[in-house]
Protein backbone atom coordinates (compact mmCIF):
# COMPACT_ATOMS: atom_id res chain seq x y z
CA UNK A 1 0.00 0.00 0.00
CA UNK A 2 1.17 3.68 -0.67
CA UNK A 3 2.50 5.43 2.67
CA UNK A 4 2.97 9.17 0.80
CA UNK A 5 -0.43 10.87 1.13
CA UNK A 6 -0.20 12.55 -2.79
CA UNK A 7 0.08 8.66 -3.80
CA UNK A 8 -2.78 7.36 -1.35
CA UNK A 9 -4.90 10.30 -2.94
CA UNK A 10 -4.27 9.00 -6.27
CA UNK A 11 -5.34 5.31 -5.67
CA UNK A 12 -8.74 6.86 -4.69
CA UNK A 13 -9.32 8.82 -7.80
CA UNK A 14 -7.85 6.00 -10.04
CA UNK A 15 -10.36 3.96 -8.34
CA UNK A 16 -13.20 6.00 -8.89
CA UNK A 17 -11.61 7.04 -12.69
CA UNK A 18 -12.03 3.31 -12.72
CA UNK A 19 -15.04 2.33 -11.69
CA UNK A 20 -16.59 5.51 -13.53
CA UNK A 21 -15.15 4.29 -16.79
CA UNK A 22 -16.55 0.74 -16.19
CA UNK A 23 -19.62 1.55 -15.55
CA UNK A 24 -19.67 3.99 -18.72
CA UNK A 25 -18.34 0.80 -20.64
CA UNK A 26 -20.85 -0.99 -19.36
CA UNK A 27 -23.94 0.74 -20.01
CA UNK A 28 -22.67 1.44 -23.64
CA UNK A 29 -22.08 -2.28 -24.12
CA UNK A 30 -25.83 -2.95 -23.16
CA UNK A 31 -27.22 -0.31 -25.24
CA UNK A 32 -25.24 -1.50 -28.29
CA UNK A 33 -27.03 -5.24 -27.66
CA UNK A 34 -30.26 -4.18 -27.26
CA UNK A 35 -29.56 -1.88 -30.97
CA UNK A 36 -28.51 -5.36 -32.55
CA UNK A 37 -31.21 -7.34 -31.22
CA UNK A 38 -33.69 -5.21 -32.41
CA UNK A 39 -35.65 -6.08 -35.86
CA UNK A 40 -37.61 -3.00 -36.72
CA UNK A 41 -35.33 -0.53 -38.67
CA UNK A 42 -37.55 2.04 -37.56
CA UNK A 43 -36.97 2.23 -34.12
CA UNK A 44 -32.92 0.95 -34.63
CA UNK A 45 -31.89 3.87 -36.33
CA UNK A 46 -34.32 5.93 -34.12
CA UNK A 47 -32.20 4.66 -31.13
CA UNK A 48 -28.62 4.80 -33.35
CA UNK A 49 -28.16 8.76 -32.72
CA UNK A 50 -28.36 7.87 -28.82
CA UNK A 51 -26.17 4.83 -28.87
CA UNK A 52 -23.29 6.83 -31.23
CA UNK A 53 -23.32 9.57 -29.20
CA UNK A 54 -22.09 7.09 -26.18
CA UNK A 55 -19.81 5.68 -28.53
CA UNK A 56 -18.14 8.65 -29.39
CA UNK A 57 -18.46 9.77 -25.56
CA UNK A 58 -16.31 7.08 -24.39
CA UNK A 59 -13.55 7.77 -27.05
CA UNK A 60 -12.99 11.01 -26.08
CA UNK A 61 -12.98 10.22 -22.44
CA UNK A 62 -9.98 7.41 -23.57
CA UNK A 63 -12.12 4.47 -22.13
CA UNK A 64 -12.02 2.89 -26.17
CA UNK A 65 -9.17 4.00 -28.62
CA UNK A 66 -10.88 6.25 -31.02
CA UNK A 67 -10.48 3.77 -34.34
CA UNK A 68 -12.09 1.28 -31.86
CA UNK A 69 -15.01 3.73 -31.70
CA UNK A 70 -15.47 4.24 -35.38
CA UNK A 71 -15.14 0.33 -36.12
CA UNK A 72 -18.06 -0.15 -33.72
CA UNK A 73 -20.40 2.39 -35.52
CA UNK A 74 -19.32 0.85 -38.61
CA UNK A 75 -20.79 -2.31 -38.16
CA UNK A 76 -23.43 -0.73 -36.08
CA UNK A 77 -25.12 0.97 -39.32
CA UNK A 78 -24.07 -1.87 -41.52
CA UNK A 79 -26.00 -4.06 -39.24
CA UNK A 80 -29.30 -1.62 -39.50
CA UNK A 81 -28.99 -1.08 -42.94
CA UNK A 82 -28.93 -4.46 -43.75
CA UNK A 83 -32.40 -4.74 -41.81
CA UNK A 84 -35.38 -5.30 -44.17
Amino acid sequence: MANHKATRKDVRQSEKRRDRNRYYGKTTRNAIRTLLATTDKAAAQQSLGKVVSMIDKLAKRNVIHKNKAGNLKSGIVKRINALA
